[in-house]
């Protein structure tokens, strides 16, 4: 239990409880250990890209291959397997997004004077295409070297009849112990084939350089990855900067708020077009550096020093690495640069909508003060109207009242007679008072209840 989950025991039988973390970050350090080697030796060398979803696949895949010959397989979860088979042994790796195949078998002497890429091979288990095939391809291909580890011998091995002369780097590495050499184009069968001289290496060493070697080749590959996409990309932010110069100088001239709402869609739907391929390019460049980066420190590891007349390893791919690496780069800092500046125009030109909105909003403000004063005008007119109207029904009331009492004789038995013209006339400027006081107080309390 300890050893799996990281946990320590102590004297009592008791358990350290461990970080549940602890026991994959210390298995991480040894997770693909460097397997000793001696010359001459062959390793086939191949890479799959690999989805996400297709990791598991690979991992099935070589389980169900370990499975048919009766060899035990992958454990659960492991990113790595090594199987032997009568002296060949076949090396299996899941990375984040590939998954590689390595076959190394013994190598048939060379004579002296003779290429080593020119002898036929015979592995024990079959052709190692052969043994790739019966295993599910995880994902396309995108690696495949054939290395020779060979000793070394006083006779140069007629590398230009081998290597394009043109493109032949070589180099002495671990402080002049080996020599590798390449020229990184695939042969007939799609492999780039590579060199490597032992002069004296450990079997250990001699691992760890192969290893190396395989990794500077898969990773180079992978960090190339990028440069296609910056080709795609490229035409699109150019057409992109030139949308933006179109609009930002329409943007000095235009007016009105259907202009400038009309602007600013396009300025939106150029900013949507550029963060979807910045966002769908983000892993790729991301990846394309820590795979250079990867590339630089397993150069710097093996310690190339200079064979006279040819280029190390690093000063070609510098040469020919280092400008698409760049033009990532570029291409990113592009997008960067575009999107700030599609950013600041949309300010500026949602700010002239802010502004060109609130003048509109004060002037229909203005209106709706006018519209509300005639309205009041209004209001006062009508209720004059309508003091004067109730005034003469309530007079008329009275005439009427008056009238009736005086035709019925009511007030001659009371002994005084009721003139109905003359208290109808005095009963108007009372009633209009009355009105008026009326209508004012029905104001007041509506105002004071607002």
């Amino acid at each position: 239990m300890g050893t799996e989950t990281g946990d320590i025991r102590i004297a009592d039988g008791r358990a350290l409880e461990a970080h549940p973390l602890r026991a994959a970050v210390l298995a991480e350090l040894h997770a693909r250990p460097f397997v000793p080697t001696s010359a001459p030796r062959r390793f086939l060398h191949v890479g799959f890209l690999t989805a996400p979803t297709a990791a598991q696949a690979s991992r099935e895949g070589i389980a169900a291959f370990c499975a048919a010959r009766g060899l035990p397989g992958p454990a659960p979860g492991a990113k790595h397997h090594r199987m032997e088979m009568g002296g060949a042994n076949l090396r299996w790796e899941s990375h984040a997004e590939f998954s590689t195949y390595t076959w190394d078998f013994p190598a048939l002497d060379i004579a002296p004077g003779e290429a080593p890429f020119q002898l036929p091979f015979h592995p024990p288990s079959g052709s190692f295409v052969g043994i790739l095939a019966e295993i599910p391809q995880p994902g396309p291909l995108l690696v495949a070297v054939d290395l020779h580890l060979i000793c070394d011998t006083a006779d140069d091995l007629q590398l230009n009849s081998v290597f394009d002369r043109a493109s032949l780097a070589r180099a002495d590495v671990n402080d002049g112990e080996a020599e590798i050499a390449t020229d990184f184009k695939p042969d007939p069968a799609g492999f780039v084939r590579v060199l490597v001289r032992d002069r004296g290496l450990s079997p250990e060493a001699a691992g760890a350089l192969v290893q190396r070697v395989l990794e500077i080749e898969t990773y180079r590959l992978l960090a190339l990855l990028g440069l296609p996409e910056a080709q795609r990309l490229a035409p699109e932010l150019a057409r992109i900067e030139a949308q933006l110069a179109h609009l930002t100088e329409a943007m000095r001239q235009s007016e009105g708020l259907a202009a400038n709402n009309r602007m600013l869609d396009e300025l939106v739907a150029l900013s949507a077009e550029l963060e979807a391929g910045a966002t769908a390019s983000l892993f790729r460049f991301g990846g394309s550096r820590a795979y250079e980066e990867i590339v630089r420190l397993r150069l710097v590891t093996i310690r190339e020093q200079a064979v006279p007349g040819y280029p190390t390893w690093q000063r070609f791919l510098d040469r020919r690495m280092a400008p698409a690496m760049r033009t990532c780069l570029t291409v990113q800092e592009r997008q960067a640069n575009l999107s700030a500046k599609l950013a600041r125009a949309a300010d500026l030109l949602r700010t002239r909508v802010d502004v060109e909105v609130e003048q509109q909003n004060r002037d229909l403000l203005a209106s709706m003060n006018e519209r509300t004063r005639l309205q009041l005008r209004l209001q006062r007119t009508v209720e004059g109207l309508s003091v004067a109207a109730i005034s003469y029904y309530v007079a008329s009331l009275v005439h009427l009242l008056v009238d009736g009492i005086h035709e019925g004789g009511i007030d001659a038995r009371f002994g005084f007679a009721l003139d109905p013209g003359l208290v109808t006339a005095l009963s108007v400027p009372v009633a209009v008072l009355l009105v008026w006081s009326m209508v004012r107080r029905i104001r007041r309390a509506h105002a004071d209840h607002d």
